[in-house]
């Protein structure tokens, strides 16, 4: 990272959860639990693992400025906030766009947004979207639907490992994703023709819109499966920043790396396990369970409540 950031890991991630928290109590509501469970991959990530140039947008985000063509000169995509492309940079591409909160946090923690960026946060007319796209912060492509993330990024990775650039590519999704077609497709495609400079960071909280994944559509043995289709899957603790580490340093030759970071929805807040399994949008019912939650793991968060009062 061209960007100096004298933040450990741990408080990158510990920065994360609060200022989701923060933000959810501030709004009534948000995508809580994908803090809990993303804080410590998104901080490897973003503090250790991404190689990326210093930001070509504004630290302050910008409107949206209309979709891309070639009549709008003034489109952009959210991945000026991971600098400019180049061979020697990575590109980071954001699958699951309802974890743009956490993304968002995320950028401000190691200082590639301004430090009052989320006051944007899903006002008319602006870019920093409760629903990612492409033009919001950190968000290079639209991936929604699920699953449309790693079809595009492994397709950016094939055209840079024909072109010889050494810079990877790298993926963020949740588990729910491996319910689609497309992400099996795309493992198949990518195995045959020997991706191997792709890097697949997988959030497993075994949580989803309609509450406990294995209610849903249990994955079964994912690791196994993701394996049986041709790539080097490790799977983790997704709370040990020395397991990712390690996981991110075992690539194989002609094969896509799938990280499966096994986490918990309420890691850091367990005051949110009274909720399980409701927990993929957090909002409140009545102003005591506001004043419950907030009491609660404001402490958890050693979160002064003046902080949460500053709207």
């Amino acid at each position: 990272m061209t960007i100096a950031n004298k933040q450990t890991t741990e408080d990158v991630a510990a920065g994360i959860r609060r200022r989701v928290f923060v933000h959810t109590m501030r709004n009534n509501g948000g995508y809580l639990s994908q803090a809990c469970s993303a804080a410590e991959s998104l901080a490897f990530l973003y503090n250790e693992a991404l190689v990326l140039g210093e930001p070509t947008l504004p630290k302050t985000p910008l409107p949206f400025a209309g979709v891309p063509s070639s009549k709008n000169p003034d489109a952009f995509t959210g991945a000026g906030y991971h600098g400019a492309f180049a061979p020697e940079y990575d590109r980071f591409i954001v699958s699951p766009a309802h974890y743009a909160l956490v993304i968002y946090s995320a950028l401000i923690q190691v200082g590639r947004m301004d430090e009052n960026a989320l006051d944007h946060f899903n006002r008319d007319g602006g870019s920093v979207e409760m629903i990612g796209a492409e033009h919001s912060p950190g968000m290079e492509v639209t991936t929604g639907s699920l699953a449309q993330g790693l079809s595009m990024a492994s397709g950016i990775a094939w055209a840079r490992k024909r072109r010889g650039e050494p810079g990877k590519v790298w993926v963020y999704m949740s588990d729910g994703e491996f319910q689609e077609g497309q992400t099996w497709e795309c493992l198949a495609a990518m195995s045959y023709h020997g991706i191997d400079n792709i890097r697949v960071v997988v959030d497993v909280n075994r949580q989803q819109c309609d509450g406990a994944m294995s209610s849903v559509l249990d994955l079964g043995d994912l690791p196994a499966r993701i394996a049986s289709f041709g790539a080097t899957c490790r799977s983790i603790d997704g709370h040990d920043l020395q397991a990712f580490r390690a996981a991110a340093n075992s690539s194989e030759a002609r094969r896509p790396l799938v990280i499966l970071a096994n986490t918990s929805p309420y890691e850091g807040m367990p005051f949110l396990k009274k909720r399980f399994p409701r927990l993929h949008y957090v909002r409140f019912k009545s102003a005591e369970e506001r004043e419950e939650m907030q009491t609660a793991i404001g402490t958890e968060l050693r979160v002064d409540p003046a902080e949460i009062a500053r709207a």
